[in-house]
């Protein structure tokens, strides 16, 4: 373990903390801070719970049960690609010699060792781990929210004002915390991607991880889709 520490250059050391500096905090910024609001995260959350609202308000909830779904399959098909990722990663670790030839004829590339790659391979292989657990926690919060639709009082039901606006905003918070965690996923994967570089060149790796915070903060509060979704 030390050895290996040894070979590890302080180059690596910054480009893995800001990775985990940009990662981290980005998710809180976009989530939990007071400009999370105007952004994705937040708009859609607004637009979730006027969703439940308009569910509880319907008789027929066979569009809702359908736009569930849709939500599902979209977030079941990222999993399952992340299965893969995961297993062609774990089969790249057996043939290291042959990624460290690869990786020794790219552009800008610099003397590899081994075991540095090696280390390499690893945090891509949990970054994906983290995506898949994030992809299926997302899918089993929309199986409770298909639970909670068909649960779901009636508009010919006697008239509850506080047994609803509970209900809606269960619907609403459940909703809300599958689509975060499925941005999330998403988010792994942006990160997964710039980690890919960090196998030719450090300071390449930096230069992706600084361009892929830069894209995640203009399509989350810069984005046309954005700014048509506060107004």
């Amino acid at each position: 373990m030390f050895a290996l520490f040894e070979k590890v250059t302080l180059l690596d050391c910054l480009a893995f903390a800001w990775l985990v500096v940009c990662w981290g905090g980005y998710a809180w910024y976009s989530e939990k801070s007071g400009a999370a609001r105007n952004g994705l995260v937040g708009i859609s959350r607004g637009y979730r719970h006027q969703w439940a609202d308009a569910l509880l308000r319907r008789e027929i909830r066979v569009s809702d049960a359908a736009l569930i779904g849709n939500l599902m399959s979209t977030v079941s098909f990222y999993a399952n690609t992340t299965i893969y990722i995961i297993a062609g990663l774990f089969a790249l670790l057996g043939t290291l010699d042959k990624v460290i030839n690869i990786a020794a004829d790219l552009p800008f590339s610099r003397h590899v060792v081994p075991e540095v790659v090696e280390m390499k391979l690893m945090v891509l292989l949990v970054i994906f781990v983290i995506a898949y657990f994030k992809f299926t926690w997302s899918l089993r919060l929309f199986n409770m929210q298909t639970i909670l639709v068909g649960a779901a009082p009636l508009p010919s039901d006697p008239p509850d004002p506080v047994r609803r606006d509970a209900f809606c905003d269960k619907l609403a918070t459940i909703n809300s915390l599958a689509g975060d965690d499925f941005n999330r996923g998403i988010r792994a994967y942006y990160f997964g991607l710039a980690t890919v570089t960090w196998m030719i060149q450090p300071w390449l790796f930096l230069a992706f991880t600084t361009a892929i915070l830069v894209v995640l903060a203009r399509r989350d509060f810069l984005s046309d889709a954005t700014v048509a979704l506060r107004q």
